[in-house]
């Protein structure tokens, strides 16, 4: 199949949402899909937020280690948001409009993003299990929403930090050499504009934060063979054929080894197509020779 940009054959799937086959051409980097009859998955969320900062009374700019609270003048908000479906090429996204922001009014926008993380079954951000999703939680809270429905996170920071020695763990280094593109240059006073209700500075905000969403996809594609009991994602697939757990992509072939643990072996899987492993969940060791079995002591 070729590029439908460049007509280039250096074609790379790149896994699957719900009923369609995503891929990307390794030339220029354009994403395409094309529908498979009879395919479900999970719906994979990757968002981004942008916060306002706080105001609040200081004796001075040095030694401000803890600041009490009576001590606030206006506390943060939520200023935009950004989302997409996995290998969806549109991107969602809210600001709040200058009158919203010279208010400090995040409900219209806090009530965009809650309708998505209740439909997400998988929710990814850089940084998220600690920021993002929190700050979610407290503006749902704080907006008298409900809590989303049930999902599981993936945190590419901590992907990052856990199997790599990267020079630098932010997004905008990992986006760097690894897609050769980085996060739009930005200073302060872009807040403080957005803050006073500057349009101008509102929707180049809105830019940088739909911009972060699709650098944070691109990623986590790449570190996805990587991550260690990633959400199963062919649980939902509505086939009689293995398929991958990390992308769904039913292109997993036996490598010819296993994963062994203390009580069984079990034949490992490599996927063709994102290149996660996985492994059978029925171990190749019966019962019967299973029972002669020993295992070391534990502490």
């Amino acid at each position: 199949m070729k590029c439908s940009r460049c007509n280039s054959l250096n074609i790379q799937k790149r896994g699957k949402r719900r009923n369609r086959q995503r891929q990307r051409c390794n030339d220029c980097g354009a994403w395409a899909s094309y529908p498979i009859a009879g395919l479900t998955s999970a719906k994979v969320l990757l968002f981004d937020i942008e916060t306002t900062p706080m105001e609040v009374y200081v004796w001075g700019l040095i030694g401000n280690k803890y600041i009490n609270h009576d001590n606030i003048i206006r506390d943060w908000n939520m200023l935009s948001w950004s989302a997409k479906w996995l290998c969806d090429a549109k991107v969602l996204s809210m600001v709040q409009t200058p009158k919203e922001a010279r208010e400090g009014d995040d409900e219209r926008i806090v009530k965009g993003i809650h309708k998505l993380m209740d439909e997400a079954d998988v929710v990814v951000a850089h940084n998220g299990n600690k920021f993002d999703i929190k700050k979610l939680n407290t503006r749902f809270r704080a907006n008298a929403l409900h809590p989303p429905s049930p999902y599981q996170s993936i945190d590419t920071l901590l992907v990052s930090k856990r199997h790599f020695s990267f020079t630098s763990n932010k997004l905008d280094y990992l986006s760097k050499i690894m897609t050769n593109r980085g996060k739009i240059e930005t200073n302060f006073d872009l807040w403080k504009n957005c803050l006073a209700g500057d349009k101008k500075a509102l929707d180049k905000m809105q830019k940088y934060n739909e911009e972060d969403v699709r650098l944070l996809e691109e990623v986590y594609v790449e570190l996805r063979p990587w991550i260690k009991s990633h959400p199963n994602l062919a649980i939902q697939m509505q086939s009689d054929k293995p398929a991958c757990p990390s992308c769904g992509s039913e292109a997993v072939l036996s490598n010819g080894n296993y994963y062994t643990t203390s009580a069984n072996m079990y034949e490992s899987y490599t996927c063709g197509d994102c290149g996660s492993m996985s492994r059978n969940m029925k171990g190749d060791i019966p019962l019967r020779e299973r029972q002669t079995l020993l295992r070391t002591m534990p502490r």
